[in-house]
């Protein structure tokens, strides 16, 4: 399995979908029946988890990545710096960060990894860690392990939350989540419930955000793509 590229596409209504439930928790894969495809987006864009950016940004952008891919990779290093420059840190746009690990069990350790980074409060500094190596060794348990420490983590709270698997619900419903909402390949964007699955250009995200932007009555990024 690889991960795609492929092109922009947007989803409509989907039923018999997965939420998580429980109050003041993150997502968790329990069915529920009669969910419509908003609930599933107000879940993914609200529930516990990393962000980046104002909470009353006008715009939020749901990632689905997996730390193999190699799209996510390039969106990481070559977009998400311009769009966190123009959008992120100017409060025009909340950027919220779920799983999609399609990509075999290093995939799913690695994210229950970086959720386990995220508990400590690291998680941005451990993504920009698992995106800066590639090979495949770069995901054993040993070098996630040593990633932690690198980073100045308790080594014993995340060894402990590794080893327990504390999150692989978590990662697991998120990414069921993502295949519900139409996330067929990654990396997957929802911007405002809006569905764009591939490692897009700047300039596309740009021409769709500052839409976005001008349709509320806002500026765009006012600057040159």
């Amino acid at each position: 399995m690889a991960c795609r590229r492929v092109s922009h596409t947007l989803v409509g209504f989907i039923t018999g979908s997965l939420l998580v439930a429980a109050p003041g928790t993150a997502l968790a894969g329990e069915r529920q029946e009669g969910l419509s495809r908003a609930d599933l987006v107000t879940a993914v864009e609200r529930s516990p988890g990393p962000t980046k950016g104002s909470a009353a940004a006008p715009i939020v952008m749901v990632e689905f990545s997996d730390f193999q891919c190699a799209y996510c990779r390039q969106f990481w290093r070559e977009t998400l710096p311009k769009i966190e420059d123009r959008y992120i840190r100017t409060g025009k746009v909340r950027l919220v960060y779920r799983h999609l690990a399609i990509l075999g069990e290093a995939s799913v350790q690695a994210a229950q990894a970086a959720s386990c980074a995220h508990e400590q409060g690291k998680f941005w500094e451990y993504h920009d860690t698992l995106f800066s190596q590639a090979g495949a060794l770069a995901f054993t348990a040993s070098r996630l392990k040593r990633y932690a420490t690198e980073l100045k983590l308790d080594k014993k709270a995340f060894t402990a939350c590794v080893d327990s698997k504390k999150f692989a619900q978590r990662v697991e419903a998120e990414t069921i989540i993502g295949r519900a909402l139409g996330a067929t390949g990654t990396p997957t964007f929802l911007i405002n419930g809006q569905l764009l699955i591939g490692a897009y250009p700047f300039e596309t995200f740009q021409e769709g955000l500052d839409s976005l932007l001008v349709a509320r009555g806002q500026a765009p990024s006012g600057l040159s793509k």
